[in-house]
């Protein structure tokens, strides 16, 4: 039994704080909700390795934050509790073994087990309290407000949300005060043991197949990298993501969308202290191109995930344009892998493999090649690779970009179709970015770099590179290939309303084209706390910040939608 101030006594709470997202001490209410007047906490986290598609680069990211959480829980006396398997079988054991009386965890706007876990929680006589703190707003409320349905456009979703108000302020971090009362005794030697965070190896990963290491997960790292750009105020205020480069060597935007879609960084505490930035500035851009307006962004997708029925797929989905996509195993096989003989495309597609991010535009590229650019092929073969490769692929997000960039839903400017030649030209025309991740090429003069089988064979001698055999031929020839589909496209939207579309079986490949520009490809992907602890927990201005930016449009003009991570 446990006292109260005053003396009463009352049943000793035994919380379990289910982590999923929300990898983080910083602004987590349910957190803060199990720890109160808590006897014994178990922060936990559950390892699914068979759910989902992630790929080895963002696994490591994962157990980057988790160790992480780790190391900030053990310097108050806890540890983070991991465990593998189902929850729906896991919880039932831990309800049993520690005791619990009540089960907390942040609210997840997308296809999960919460239902489930809450029914069987309540069935164990375990109290559940759920905190909405991974979008800055509750979404539920946003959809009744739209009598259940879920806004359209950006517009229709500011209208909803100026009514509710700005976002509330970020909670108080936890600390070891919000643990005094807890008596749970953690023998370290033997967690580390039972409930440790297990290597790639242990979870079926190769680790030789990781990348450099250029984003390391959690919310340190997050808070770090925040931090790193509060400085930079007029770079804050004049951000307009569009006239960012996807060509640049080292990133052009803030590479916080990892960071945001685990949850290591908060999104409210991202948005205020933004505007603190932007209150003490005379000017600042606006929505949709700002920071603010790409937070906005995705809460425009997450919205709209939570709002659509299969959000993530063509059938089924009220908002999707139906499309007769093609099926050709081999074209998919060689955008993914970098290999359609289009060079931007390939050096996009070989960075998303090996680092794990791309920029919005890059995204842009090869999701337009990929769908109604040149290969016809079904956006959702885009969105499972984006899901494997992408550290930040977010099921909201990633759906929502596919949609929009295929020109399926949202997007109705389907003429407007990225070149595979011209577009990466405008940033890089000596071709920089193409030499650091496709070496092959590095020996192409500027003249061919974006078009090495236009080179002649002398200059394809000299640079060491024959196209067909160093490097290959382009899967389709992009004028051709584009102006098909854009009738096609034509097509589908003239037939809106008819039945659901079949797709086409697969078909041999076309012979390699010797005309101008060509394919493009895609990637996917999967789901740390610094010396913070000041005023009530809640974080010091000087550490924390960083974002994606949104989109563009075919040729030349940005269009405006985030990409697949709306903060990159």
């Amino acid at each position: 039994m446990g006292s109260t101030a005053n003396g009463e006594t009352h049943p000793s709470l035994h919380s379990i704080h289910w982590f999923r997202k929300g990898l983080r001490l910083h602004d987590n209410p349910a957190l803060l909700a199990a720890a109160t007047d808590c006897h014994r906490l178990h922060p936990l986290f559950i390892l699914d390795p068979s759910s989902g598609r992630a790929g080895t680069n963002a696994w490591r990211f994962l157990l980057d934050a988790l160790r992480d959480l780790d190391r900030s829980l053990r310097e108050m006396g806890s540890r983070l509790f991991v465990v593998q398997g189902c929850p729906e079988e896991v919880f039932p054991r831990l309800f049993h073994a520690w005791g619990t009386t009540r089960l907390t965890f942040e609210v997840d706007t997308e296809p999960s087990r919460d239902a489930t876990v809450a029914e069987l929680a309540e069935r164990h006589g375990v109290k559940v309290i759920r905190e909405v703190s991974h979008t800055l707003y509750d979404t539920e409320r946003v959809l009744a407000l739209n009598n259940g349905k879920a806004p359209l456009t950006y517009k229709g979703l500011q209208s909803l949300l100026a009514s509710l108000g700005p976002p509330e302020k970020p909670a108080p971090t936890l600390t070891l005060e919000h643990l005094q009362g807890e008596h749970g005794v953690v023998d370290w030697v033997s967690h580390d043991t039972e409930y440790g965070v297990p290597t790639l190896e242990e979870l079926g990963q190769d680790p030789t197949e990781v990348g450099p290491h250029l984003y390391p997960g959690g919310e340190t790292a997050a808070l770090a990298r925040l931090n790193s750009l509060m400085d930079r105020t007029a770079w804050l205020c004049d951000f307009k993501k569009p006239e960012t480069e996807p060509t640049s060597l080292s990133p052009s935007t803030t590479v916080l969308s990892p960071y945001l879609k685990f949850g290591c960084l908060s999104v409210r505490t991202f948005w205020w202290w933004l505007d603190e930035v932007y209150q003490g500035q005379r000017e600042h851009s606006q929505p949709p191109v700002s920071l603010h307006g790409q937070l906005l962004w995705r809460e425009f997708f997450y919205t709209a995930g939570a709002g659509i029925p299969n959000f993530d797929r063509m059938v089924g989905n009220p908002v999707c344009l139906q499309v007769n996509w093609d099926n050709n195993p081999q074209h998919l096989r060689a955008w993914r892998e970098g290999q359609t003989g289009y060079p931007f495309i390939d050096a996009i597609m070989t960075q998303l493999r090996t680092e794990g991010w791309i920029h919005h535009l890059a995204r842009h590229a090869v999701a337009c090649f990929l769908t109604r650019g040149d290969l016809w092929i079904s956006w959702e073969e885009g969105l499972k690779v984006f899901e494997e490769l992408l550290l930040d692929a977010d099921w909201s997000l990633n759906a929502g970009n596919w949609l929009w960039l295929s020109g399926s839903a949202f997007f109705h400017r389907y003429f407007h179709i990225y070149s595979p030649v011209a577009f990466g030209k405008k940033t890089d025309r000596d071709g920089a970015y193409i030499r650091k991740y496709l070496p092959v090429l590095k020996d192409f003069p500027a003249k061919y770099i974006y078009e090495p089988w236009k080179a002649p064979r002398a200059v394809q001698e000299q640079a060491g590179c024959l196209v067909g055999t160093h490097y290959p031929q382009p899967i389709v020839e992009h004028g051709a290939a584009s102006k098909r589909n854009l009738g096609r496209m034509k097509a589908a939207r003239a037939q809106k309303g008819n039945k659901s579309p079949r797709r086409r079986p697969p078909h041999r490949p076309p012979l390699p084209p010797t005309g101008e520009n060509c394919l493009a490809h895609a990637p996917a992907a999967f789901y740390s706390v610094a010396k913070h602890r000041e005023n009530r927990g809640e974080l010091s201005r000087k550490r924390l910040f960083s974002l994606p930016r949104p989109a563009a449009a075919a040729g030349g003009k940005a269009i405006i939608p985030p990409s697949s991570a709306t903060i990159q």
